[in-house]
């Protein structure tokens, strides 16, 4: 697989990653969806990784990086569905998180994702 979709529902992008990722498709997933973020005016961002079984220290970084990229332009970001092992490596490994908000599953994600665009837009509105 060449590239994972970028799907959108209103103001929100949904990356259901569906593969093992590599480092190339992990590259390829941050151009496409920051592209796309300013291309759709997205608020949100919304990452399933619930079919991820192992993250390394790459992708990890790659996350956080994607996450601080959406904030920069002006897009929340939730992961959803991290496996227990997932969430044991990033800790092991010490990887920075502080741009990622996670959520159990992709409906409380979307919650989750709504209730930071209403604020981001009530703080924009002062």
């Amino acid at each position: 697989m060449d590239k994972i979709p970028v799907l959108k529902i209103g103001d929100i992008l949904l990356i259901t990653i569906q593969v093992d990722m590599h480092d190339q498709l992990a590259i390829s997933l941050q151009d496409d969806l920051t592209a796309r973020i300013v291309k759709d005016h997205a608020k949100g961002v919304l990452i399933d990784i619930s079919s991820l079984e192992m993250v390394d220290s790459f992708i990890g970084r790659m996350l956080g990086n994607i996450a601080a990229m959406s904030q920069a332009l002006g897009a929340q970001t939730v992961v959803v569905g991290m496996r227990p092992a997932v969430a044991i490596t990033i800790v092991e490994l010490g990887l920075p998180m502080e741009n990622i908000q996670t959520a159990l599953n992709v409906e409380r994600g979307v919650r989750k994702l709504k209730s930071a665009m209403d604020e981001s837009d009530k703080g924009f509105q002062r």
